[in-house]
Parts: structure tokens; C-alpha cells; sequence
């Protein structure tokens, strides 16, 4: 595994970085999979239907050993991918969402392979994703769904437009999030979805900023009071630590709650964590 580590220096805007680390985690052949398990005929379980079937508030949660903003969350020697699924998903996570950039995150699409040969609920490829290559990675490495970044598609920063690499994912068999940070960027996802056949199951909502990795709940709580979401489910992203984000998120209208760095940074109350921020 790669430690966390800047492999670009940063710019202005860490989205750059990130996009830029994406290539690099490409090019260097990070998502090739030869050799090991391939779940190409998986037939993948639907994040959109746990959310939507789940009698509690629906957590998706994430693995991740390193951030951007906080640098290693969690040694992966002392906790390794395996457990912390199968810790998630005994405590009631609906999803387990699993970093794949190696580059910051100290992620793998390795870790995605060693999850599923363990776990029965969905699981996301969380990515900064720029080309089909990481889609078809994904799909071999046995995820059920990919996350699109909004904001990289519409600075032109990736290798094919946004609806049609939804579309190709959709043709192999993976459901799409598509996460989206401001009010244009939320309200132009549902006029999309709102056609005939739609691109993404899920809508996000980051309330982080990528230029910044500020965090703040109200972009879930602002986009939604001034947005209608009409049919689409909506996950609310980031920054959630306790009970009372997910009643005030849940009031807003958020269907859905991804939280990552608040339960790696305590491995040891993840259970006790999520079955609280559930059953409240």
C-alpha cells in the first residue's frame, strides 16, 4: 500500500490535485487487477433499494486510511479491509463506500476485492473518476457502484463526458451516484434525471468543498430547501459526527448519510458509532 503522501504539489484548488493524482494512479497501472479474483459476472446489489427498504436512518460507510485534510486516519496494519466491512456491515451499514485512490488516500482497488469476498451489502468505488478504465475496474473488483463528481465533468477535466460514462456504467452492470457540491450543480442532476431514462440512481450531496475541503452540513440543508429533488434519492456526504447531523440533515430532506472519517479516526467505537447514528 502507498502511504499518504501529495504525489502532485498542490494548486490553488485541490480538485487539481486530485483529478490530476487520478491520471497518475492510471498511468502507473493502479487499477489493473490480473491475477486475482474477477467478479465481472457479479451481479451487483443496489444501493439505491437498501436506502430506500431501510427501516432506520440508512448509513453508507466508508473505508478509507488517509485523507487530504487530516493525512492517516488509520494504520492499515493494525485494522486491515476485511474487518472493518465486516464491522460495518454487522453494525448495520446498508453500504460500505471503499477509497481506490492510492495517491492521499492510501487507497486500492484491491481493498475493494478483499471487501466483497466478505461482505453481502452494496458496495461503492469511491474515486475521483476521469476515465472508463477505473469504471471497469471497479465492476471486476466486485463493486455494485461508482461515484461521478459533477464539478470534474463540467471543467472538462476527464476523459469522457459525464452522461456517457454513467451510460457505460449503467451497460456493465453498476449504479451511479452522481455528487454534486452547489445548487446549479444539484438542480442541473435532477433536470438530467429527469429525462426518460436515468443516468444516476443516487444524487450526492458533498458538503465538503473540494477547493477548499472546508466542511460545512448547511450545503445539504441550503441546496435542498432551495431545490426540489423531485423523485430522486439523495445522499447527504462529509462531515457528519453525531446524532443530531443526521436529525438535521434527515429534517432537510437527505434520504441517506455517507460517513467515513469520524468512524476510521475511532476504529475501536465503529460499531457502537453506527449503530447510534442508525437508530436515532
Amino acid at each position: 500500500m502507498i502511504e499518504y503522501n501529495l504525489r502532485f504539489p498542490a494548486t490553488k484548488s485541490m480538485l487539481t490535485t486530485l483529478v490530476r493524482n487520478s491520471f497518475k494512479a492510471i498511468d502507473d497501472g493502479m487499477y489493473e487487477t490480473s491475477g486475482d479474483h474477477d467478479y465481472s459476472n457479479h451481479s451487483y446489489l443496489s444501493m439505491r433499494n437498501s436506502i430506500l427498504h431501510c427501516k432506520q436512518n440508512p448509513l453508507l460507510t466508508e473505508i478509507k486510511f488517509a485523507s487530504p485534510s487530516r493525512g492517516k486516519l488509520v494504520d492499515s496494519k493494525e485494522m486491515n479491509v476485511e474487518e472493518i466491512a465486516m464491522t460495518m456491515e454487522n453494525a448495520g451499514a446498508i453500504g460500505i463506500s471503499i477509497l481506490a485512490q492510492p495517491y492521499l488516500f492510501n487507497g486500492s482497488i484491491g481493498n475493494i476485492l478483499k471487501a466483497r469476498k466478505y461482505v453481502t451489502v452494496p458496495i461503492l468505488m469511491k474515486d475521483i473518476v476521469v476515465s472508463d478504465i477505473q469504471i471497469k475496474a471497479a465492476k471486476k473488483a466486485g463493486a455494485d457502484c461508482i461515484l461521478l463528481i459533477k464539478t470534474v465533468f463540467d471543467n472538462n477535466m476527464s476523459e469522457g463526458g459525464l452522461e456517457t460514462l454513467a451510460e457505460y456504467a449503467k451497460k456493465i452492470g453498476l449504479e451511479v451516484i452522481l455528487e454534486t457540491h452547489d445548487e446549479i450543480e444539484f438542480d442541473d442532476a435532477v433536470k438530467i434525471n429527469n429525462r426518460t431514462i436515468k443516468p444516476f440512481s443516487l444524487i450526492g450531496i458533498n458538503n465538503r468543498n473540494l477547493g477548499t475541503l472546508e466542511v460545512n452540513l448547511d450545503t445539504t440543508v441550503r441546496i435542498l430547501s432551495e431545490n426540489s429533488k423531485g423523485n430522486n434519492t439523495v445522499i447527504s456526504e462529509s462531515g457528519i459526527r453525531g446524532p443530531s447531523d443526521i436529525i438535521k440533515l434527515k429534517s432537510a430532506g437527505a434520504d441517506a448519510f455517507l460517513i467515513g472519517t469520524t468512524l476510521m479516526e475511532n476504529s475501536k467505537e465503529m460499531a457502537h458509532k453506527i449503530k447510534e447514528l442508525i437508530e436515532n
